[in-house]
């Protein structure tokens, strides 16, 4: 590839710890393009990749205005010098790239995508209203107004219950909310939503894994919504357990399921990169649509055609304008994220009092380890074992605590509910590692 368009890898929002952008940067840079990537700092797994090609150190919270966000990205661009190739990391990144293109234009190529809908689809609310439109099936969903109306669904409904949060790329000052949410019963209902009278949350039903089965779609969409790559896999585990990141997957033929999502494509005019989040219910044999991200997804290379076409590649290719067609999915193979896999078979054994399947290792893709590329498993070894220190030393932390406070008769404040991992998955929690896209964000669009 002579003097190849470069690509730079999107960020908005703190997650460090997330590997799908190091896949982006391998995937890319191994086929001769120039991989740059926004990282929070100099250190991230992704900023010490050998097939990086540039780093800019561009630490984002999210609570920037979108304004201020394009001028960062604009920048960039001027400091890359010519057109490039821009690949979103989560939600956020994939909204504000869509409802920005305009201005963006002068330095970055993006897919047509229409502006409005990566943002329609992220939102839980928005996506069930085009499943209803699109006569989708989807696990019944409602958007409460008041604690009120939260209750008497899940009352109607039966616990346990399934809490999302109503759009989770806005930023939410009392979200109940980090990622999905089983909860078990009235108490924890109450519990999870806080004090807020209108929780900005959805109910949706909870479909028992025991009576499901957990699949997703990867597709690559070009203008008009043709889809040009779809591939299918079923998720095996997850952090956390039965809600959470794929921790272990394989590649798995499914038509069926193939077709509903480029089908789903094609009719909303979706152009790009999507990840789509299916739920096999055997009650009445049909595959439901829990999410749909208008990105890539995090075990996207778990996906591969026999010439190690994934969806990134296609989108590069397809607008730089070399795009061929390029084959059927290779199935069989898998996709591990170590660290986090050992986590949650550890989880699952100790909660279900028996040892968990022993799953295939051959044709597996390691998230993190890499013959060609060892630093970035390493910084991500460093950084987990001191996540995994912080979350072990907190109670010793908490005891130390009381006796730096304030006087003993200052009022005792009310703990808030934790908003990342539900209480019971035990003592870990990756805090920099979000369960779903990033941190909750509000991207408007940017001023003229």
């Amino acid at each position: 590839m002579s003097d190849p368009v470069p690509a730079l890898l999107v960020k908005v929002g703190r997650f460090p710890q997330l590997h799908g952008g190091l896949g982006v940067v391998r995937t890319l840079g191994r086929i001769g393009v120039p991989a740059y990537a926004m990282v929070e700092d100099r250190f991230t797994p992704a900023a010490l990749s050998r097939h990086l090609a540039g780093r800019f150190i561009r630490p984002t919270t999210g609570a920037e205005d979108a304004s201020e966000l394009v001028s960062t990205l604009l920048q960039i661009g001027r400091e890359i010098g010519r057109p490039t190739v821009a690949v979103a990391e989560g939600d956020e990144a994939a909204v504000l790239l869509a409802e920005n293109a305009d201005r963006l234009a002068e330095w970055f190529v993006l897919p047509p995508v229409p502006p409005a809908l990566p943002r329609r689809l992220a939102s839980k609310e928005g996506l069930h209203r085009i499943c209803q439109e699109q006569e989708v099936p989807t696990p019944r969903t409602r958007s409460p107004v008041d604690r009120a109306e939260l209750v008497a669904v899940s009352r109607e409904w039966g616990f346990p219950v399934v809490l999302k949060d109503r759009e989770p790329f806005t930023k939410l000052e009392d979200s109940a909310m980090g990622h999905t949410t089983v909860v078990r019963d009235e108490d924890e209902l109450l519990a999870r939503c806080g004090a807020a009278e209108s929780p900005s949350v959805i109910v949706q039903e909870y479909i028992p894994l025991e009576l499901a089965e957990e699949w997703f779609t990867h597709l690559y969409c070009s203008a008009g919504g043709v889809p040009r790559l779809v591939f299918t896999g079923h998720k095996l585990r997850s952090w956390p357990p039965k809600s959470g990141l794929t921790t272990r997957a394989r590649a798995r033929p499914n038509p069926t399921l193939a077709t509903l999502a480029a089908e789903l494509c094609r009719a909303i005019g979706y152009c790009g990169i999507a990840d789509l989040d299916w739920r096999f219910d055997r009650r009445d044999g049909r595959y439901k649509l829990v999410d749909f991200n208008p990105r890539f997804g995090q075990q996207f290379r778990l996906f591969s055609t026999a010439q190690d076409m994934d969806v990134v590649r296609a989108m590069y290719l397809d607008l730089t304008g070399q795009y061929t067609a390029d084959g059927s999915q290779i199935h069989g193979r898998g996709f591990i994220v170590g660290n986090l896999d050992a986590v949650s078979a550890a989880v699952t054994a100790w909660r279900e009092r028996r040892l968990p399947a022993a799953l295939p290792r051959r044709n597996l893709e390691r998230a993190w380890l890499c013959r060609d590329d060892p630093v970035p498993a390493i910084a991500e070894a460093v950084r987990f074992s001191g996540t995994v220190a912080r979350r072990l030393t907190k109670p010793l932390r908490a005891k130390v605590a009381p006796s730096q406070a304030a006087p003993a008769k200052a009022a005792p404040s009310k703990a808030a509910p934790s908003k990342g991992v539900p209480a019971d998955e035990g003592a870990l929690r990756q805090d920099d590692v979000p369960a779903r896209g990033g941190p909750h964000l509000p991207l408007k669009g940017a001023a003229p």
